[in-house]
């Protein structure tokens, strides 16, 4: 579905909110505490500002009564086949998010990732697709970084495990040129990252990749992902762990000054050797 018929289908989702609620005699707030978000949040799903998740979807069906229309409705928009079908929605979120922390024990994040980053990326987790199926996911992982560039852009933290500097996805030129980007973002202060370094041992996330959203007028979430699946969460108190588990990330994190330069070294040494290559 292009995005401009997607975004239509979305508006008809949220008039179609509205009316059915109307008629059941529910105002946003009286429906927004029976399906367990704010009343704002229902007026955003009406205007199509924000997408509801599927268990959202699900409960509005049961309060309003609507034989599954909603959740019939939400499950062939977040059907967007760029994405896992787990990462689907959290890219609907993202975008609407006011404040995204992230960590990144192995890989540059999706949204600092350059082109030929993400390529090599994509054709080692799939060897045997054709080169249009490639260029369909560096693209979407192109878009999604859009919103770093919006004025209203969220406020947006990395912590990288040094792992991420030294693995050299794509050879020593695409590294260079994938550290040369994060560095520039780091010094235009569209992003802060901190370098976790080899020597701080065990740490506070050993199992894997963490994201931490937070919105203007809804519940900050928590995503976890592994190789094959996510999890996104927010259940309040598993939140407010996660949002600890960052806190001792960043508690034994270098200094973004100290971070900086040592992207910047990782960079230099990578164009180095691609000289030499």
């Amino acid at each position: 579905m292009a995005n401009g018929s997607r975004q239509a289908a979305w508006e008809f989702f949220g008039a179609e909110l509205k009316r059915r609620r109307e008629d059941a005699g529910f105002s946003q707030s009286a429906l927004g505490t029976r399906v367990f978000v704010s009343g704002g949040y229902i007026g955003q799903f009406e205007q199509a500002i924000r997408k509801p998740q599927l268990d959202v979807a699900q409960r509005i069906d049961q309060v309003l009564q609507t034989d599954g229309f909603f959740e019939r409705m939400c499950r062939k928009l977040i059907d967007d086949k760029r994405y896992a079908d787990y990462f689907a929605a959290v890219v609907e979120l993202e975008a609407l998010a006011t404040r995204i922390c992230e960590f990144a024990p192995t890989l540059v994040p999706g949204l600092l990732q350059t082109a030929e980053y993400a390529r090599a990326v994509t054709i080692a987790a799939n060897p045997f697709v054709t080169d249009e199926y490639v260029e369909e996911k560096v693209t979407a992982r192109l878009e999604r970084s859009r919103i770093l560039k919006d004025a209203a852009r969220p406020e947006y933290w990395v912590v990288l495990h040094e792992n991420v500097l030294y693995i050299p996805v794509g050879g020593p030129a695409v590294m260079a040129a994938q550290l040369d980007r994060v560095a520039a973002l780091m010094r235009e202060r569209q992003v802060l990252v901190l370098v976790l370094p080899y020597d701080a041992g065990a740490h506070a996330c050993m199992s894997g990749d963490l994201r931490l959203m937070e919105f203007e007028d809804a519940p900050p979430t928590a995503y976890t992902e592994t190789e094959y699946s996510g999890t996104l969460l927010d259940e309040p108190a598993v939140v407010k762990r996660a949002q600890r588990t960052y806190d001792l990330l960043r508690g034994v994190a270098l200094s973004p000054e100290a971070s900086l330069a040592l992207v910047e070294s990782a960079a230099e040494d990578y164009r180095r050797c691609a000289s030499t290559t």
